[in-house]
């Protein structure tokens, strides 16, 4: 599971494609990790990127 900002998420989706060979699932952060920050950088997270 990563955690990305917008301009990461196509980063993020190749990671995940290049690890487990399927297409990720993506969603919105939840309310209750909305402090959480982007794996790539210092902004905020606004998708998660995960393998099914």
């Amino acid at each position: 599971m990563i955690y990305c900002c917008e301009e990461h998420v196509d980063l993020a989706i190749d990671t995940i494609v290049d690890e487990f060979e399927t297409f990720p699932e993506l969603s919105k952060v939840e309310e209750k990790d909305l402090s959480t920050g982007c794996e790539y950088c210092r902004n905020a997270a606004i998708y998660v990127v995960a393998n099914r």
